[in-house]
């Protein structure tokens, strides 16, 4: 009996340290070793600063931005909360949320319909990225605020879609980040010519 305990002893011992040490030391060297952007969870800097991760929504709420979906989480864009509202068809809640959403953004581009998802939240509460239609649907309003030509700013949405990976997973999207830093550059680029 005590050799069978000493054996089982020994296993466990063996397997705590192969799954519980060994392993993930490997599998986190690889990764940092093949893919560092996204093992030091997809940073993006701006001057040398953390400005946010292309993984993460972040609030924008000037109308010289493009906005993303709205945050589920408490409080909102919060990362550390991220999860849906669990909301779900048939709620008045989430039904009159949606009309308040459609009514705030329908000036934004009038006689347009208002893209689904920049009324409502993703599953995770954080999603950073928004469908093209999202994205070509605020160009009006951000045009306008920037004072940009509209044909400009449309084509940095353009060169912004993110097709299907393979062509066969997922749906075409924007990153609401890197498009408004895109954004920022243009506006420095285009105010700098003009002053010449």
């Amino acid at each position: 009996m005590f050799e069978h305990l000493a054996r089982s002893f020994l296993m466990m011992v063996v397997m705590t340290v192969l799954t519980g040490l060994i392993y993930p030391l490997a599998v986190t060297a690889t990764a940092l070793g093949l893919f560092p952007f996204q093992a030091h969870g997809s940073l993006i800097r701006s001057h040398g600063r953390v400005i946010g991760s292309v993984l993460i929504e972040q609030p924008f709420s000037s109308t010289a931005y493009f906005h993303g979906r709205p945050s589920a989480t408490t409080p909102p864009y919060n990362a550390a909360s991220s999860g849906g509202s669990n909301l779900g068809p048939t709620s008045l809640a989430l039904a009159r949320r949606v009309r308040r959403a459609v009514r705030n953004l329908a000036p934004e581009n009038p006689g347009v319909k208002v893209p689904e998802d920049l009324v409502t939240a993703s599953g995770s509460g954080v999603d950073p990225d928004i469908s093209p239609a999202g994205a070509l649907f605020q160009v009006p309003a951000v045009a306008a605020a920037r004072n940009l030509p509209l044909p400009m700013v449309r084509a940095v949405v353009q060169s912004h879609i993110e097709n299907r990976v393979l062509g066969i997973f997922g749906e075409p999207h924007v990153n609401v980040l890197e498009l408004n830093l895109a954004l920022d550059r243009l506006s420095a680029l285009h105010s700098s010519t003009a002053m010449r």
